[in-house]
C-alpha cells in the first residue's frame, strides 16, 4: 500500500480542487446514510411499542437524547391527531428524502472522481510517452520493442483499471465507515467495541491472501510483453518467415509463450476471485457473532439497548460491509495494478544519460568546422572507437568508408549526441557540444539513413516532419531538388496521399527521396549520409544519388559508403578499420598508398 500511496502523491496534486468536492460529497452522503437509518427507529417503535409517548418539550441541544425526546414529542402528536399509519407514511417520506440526498451526493462524488481518475491515466500515458522519447538510443538497445510497447499500453490500462478505479473507494469508503462507526458508538459503544475486536481478525485474514498477488501480476505483465514482442517480430519479418518456411518453428514458439501466459493468468485470476468470496463469508460470520452479541444485550434486563434501537444499528452496520468488502477487493486490485506500474517505472525513472548542464550555450549557425579530438567509445566492454581524431572544415564533404563493424555509424551519431563520448570530446567551431543545447545542436543537422524513415501519414505531412509553419511552395521546391515532385503528383492523391506504415506503399528509391525531400526542407548547414543509396537498384540509385548532389552542395556533410564509387569527389575519404582510421585522402590518393583503400576499391570494381 505504502507504493499506492507514492504514486497517488506524485499525481494526484493537480487535481486538488476536485479532491476536496469529492471529498465533500462523500461526507455528505454518509451524513445522510446515517439520517436514513436513523429514521428506522421511530418507525420501528411506532410498529413494535407503544409506551415512547412524550407530551412535552424540552430545549433544542446538540445532545442525544434532548434530539429523539423532541422528535418523540412531534411523533406522539401526529400519530394521536392522524394515526399510526400516517405517522409511518410521514417518516417513511422522511426516509425517501434523506435516501434521495444520499445517492444525489454520492452520484456527485463518482461524477467528479471520474475526471480525477480518467486525468491521472491521462497523466500516466503522457509522462511515459514523453520518457521514451527523452530516452537515449542506447537504452533501446537492451530492451525489446515488444516488452517496451507492453509497458506503455496493457501495463498502463492495468493501473488504470486496477490502481485508479481503487482510488474511488480510498475516497468514499474511508469516511462512510468513520460516519457510520461514529454514530454506532452513539448508539452502543459496548456493541461498537465488540465490533472492533472482530472486523480486524477478518482483514487480516483477506490481506494475508492478497499479498501473494503481486508477484504472479508481475510474471504475467513480463510474458504479454514477450507475446506483444513476438508478435511485432513476426509481422516485421513475416516475408523472410514465409520465405524460409519458418511458420510452423513461429507457431511453436507462439505458443509456448501463450500457454505459460495462460497458466500464469489462471492462477492470478483464481486468486483474485477468492476476493470476493472470502470477503463475504467472513461478512457473513461477522455479522452473526454481532446478531448474537447483540441479541444477549438486549436480553439483559438493564439493558439501554431495545429491539428498534438494535434493528436500526444493524442496518448501520449493513452499511460498513459494502465498503469494508470493497477494501479487500482493492487490496488484490492494487497488488496486481503496482506490480504493472512498476514495470511503467523502470522506464519513468530510467536514467538519462545525454543529458544539458545548466549552462548548456546556445547555437544558431556553424561557421568554421567540426572536430572530433581523440575521441574514445564502447558498448558495454567492446571499444568501437579507439582516440580517434579527424577535423571537418565547414562546407566540405567527408566520406567514411570501411568493412562493417569497423565502427562508421557509431563516428556519425555522436555528433548529434545519440550517444556520448567516453573519452575525448567533439567541437563544433571550438565548443564541447556537451556545452551546447541538445535542441540547437541538432536543429544544425539533417539525417538522410540507409532505411528511410517514414511515417503512416501523407506525403506532405513526412516532408515536413520536424520544420515548423512550412509552405506549401517550400515543400514542393524541396520535392522536386529531390526528384521526388514527378511520382508524388502522379499519385492518388498527390502530396496528401497515404504513404502506409514505415512508407510501406512505396518504392526505395521513391522511400529514400521524400527522406532526402525532408532533409532538404529543413536546410541544414551540416549534413549526415548513412548508406543512403545502398539498398536501391541501379536506376532509383541514380536519381537518388542525383537528390544527394542537390541536397550536398554548399553544406558540410558526412557520408557513410559500402559503394565506393558513390563517393570518389569527396573532399577527404576516412578509411576505418577496428574503431580507428588508419587511411586518409582523396580517392586518388588512397588508391596510390595501395593499402586498405585500394584493396577495397579492386574488389568492388573485379
Amino acid at each position: 500500500m505504502k507504493d499506492f500511496f507514492r504514486v497517488l502523491r506524485i499525481y494526484l496534486p493537480p487535481y486538488k480542487a476536485k479532491l476536496a468536492l469529492t471529498f465533500l460529497f462523500n461526507l455528505l452522503a454518509a451524513l445522510f446514510i446515517v439520517f436514513s437509518m436513523a429514521a428506522m427507529i421511530p418507525m420501528l417503535e411506532v410498529i413494535l411499542e407503544d409506551d415512547k409517548e412524550v407530551t412535552s418539550l424540552v430545549e433544542w441541544a446538540f445532545d442525544k437524547d434532548a434530539l429523539f425526546h423532541n422528535i418523540y414529542y412531534y411523533i406522539t402528536i401526529i400519530k394521536t391527531k392522524h394515526g399510526a399509519g400516517t405517522t409511518l407514511l410521514y417518516l417513511g417520506f422522511f426516509g425517501i428524502v434523506a435516501t434521495m440526498l444520499k445517492t444525489g451526493f454520492t452520484y456527485l462524488a463518482s461524477y467528479t472522481i471520474t475526471g480525477i481518475r480518467n486525468g491521472v491515466t491521462r497523466d500516466i500515458r503522457k509522462a511515459i510517452y514523453n520518457k521514451m522519447i527523452q530516452l537515449p538510443l542506447g537504452f533501446y538497445s537492451n530492451e525489446k520493442k515488444g516488452d517496451m510497447m507492453a509497458r506503455s499500453t496493457a501495463d498502463v490500462q492495468e493501473v488504470e483499471i486496477s490502481v485508479m478505479s481503487s482510488l474511488d473507494m480510498f475516497l468514499k469508503n474511508p469516511i462512510i465507515i468513520i460516519v457510520v462507526l461514529t454514530s454506532m458508538f452513539l448508539v452502543s459503544i459496548e456493541l461498537t467495541f465488540f465490533v472492533f475486536v472482530v472486523l480486524p481478525i477478518a482483514g487480516f485474514i483477506i490481506g494475508r491472501i492478497g499479498k501473494s498477488l503481486k508477484k504472479t501480476s508481475r510474471e504475467g505483465q513480463t510474458k504479454l510483453g514477450q507475446i506483444l514482442g513476438i508478435i511485432e517480430e513476426t509481422l516485421s519479418g513475416l516475408r523472410i518467415i514465409k520465405a524460409f518456411n519458418a511458420e510452423r518453428r513461429m507457431e511453436s514458439r507462439f505458443s509456448v509463450d501463450v500457454e505459460s501466459y495462460r497458466r500464469t493468468m489462471n492462477k492470478l485470476q483464481r486468486r483474485r476471485h477468492l476476493a470476493h468470496p472470502t470477503s463475504e463469508f467472513l461478512g457473513t460470520i461477522v455479522f452473526v457473532i454481532i446478531i448474537w452479541y447483540g441479541g444477549s444485550l438486549i436480553l439483559k434486563e438493564d439493558s439501554s439497548l431495545n429491539m428498534a434501537t438494535f434493528l436500526m444499528y444493524l442496518g448501520m452496520f449493513y452499511q460498513i460491509i459494502n465498503p469494508a468488502k470493497a477494501f479487500s477487493q482493492a487490496a488484490y486490485s492494487i497488488q496486481k495494478g503496482m506490480a504493472a506500474y512498476e514495470r511503467i517505472e523502470h522506464i519513468l525513472d530510467a536514467d538519462l544519460d545525454i543529458k544539458e548542464h545548466d549552462g548548456s550555450e546556445q547555437i544558431k549557425a556553424f561557421n568554421k568546422e567540426v572536430e572530433y579530438r581523440n575521441i574514445t567509445f564502447a558498448y558495454e566492454d567492446v571499444k568501437v572507437l579507439k582516440d580517434v581524431s579527424l577535423t571537418i572544415p565547414q562546407g566540405k564533404t567527408v566520406a567514411l568508408v570501411g568493412q562493417s563493424g569497423s565502427g562508421k555509424t557509431t563516428f556519425v551519431d555522436l555528433l548529434p549526441r545519440f550517444y556520448d563520448v567516453q573519452g575525448g570530446g567533439i567541437y563544433i567551431d571550438g565548443v564541447n557540444i556537451k556545452d551546447l543545447k541538445l535542441y540547437d545542436l541538432r536543429e544544425l543537422m539533417g539525417n538522410v539513413n540507409q532505411e528511410a524513415i517514414l511515417f503512416n501519414d501523407s506525403i506532405y505531412n513526412n516532408i515536413t516532419f520536424g520544420v515548423e509553419n512550412a509552405t506549401e511552395e517550400a515543400v514542393i521546391n524541396a520535392a522536386k531538388v529531390a526528384n521526388a515532385h514527378d511520382f508524388i503528383t502522379a499519385s492518388e492523391h498527390g502530396y496528401q496521399t497515404i504513404i502506409g506504415d514505415r512508407g510501406s506503399k512505396l518504392s526505395g528509391g521513391q522511400r529514400q527521396r521524400i527522406s532526402i525531400a525532408r532533409a532538404i526542407l529543413k536546410n541544414p548547414p551540416i549534413l549526415i549520409l548513412d548508406e543512403a543509396t545502398s539498398a536501391l537498384d541501379t536506376e532509383s540509385e541514380r536519381l537518388v544519388q542525383d537528390a544527394l548532389e542537390n541536397l550536398m552542395k554548399n553544406r558540410t556533410s558526412l557520408v557513410i559508403a559500402h559503394r565506393l564509387s558513390t563517393v570518389r569527389n569527396a573532399d577527404l575519404i576516412c578509411v576505418f578499420n577496428e574503431g580507428q582510421i588508419v587511411e586518409t585522402g582523396t580517392h586518388d590518393e588512397l588508391i596510390e598508398k595501395d593499402g586498405i583503400y585500394n584493396k577495397l576499391h579492386s574488389m568492388q570494381m573485379s
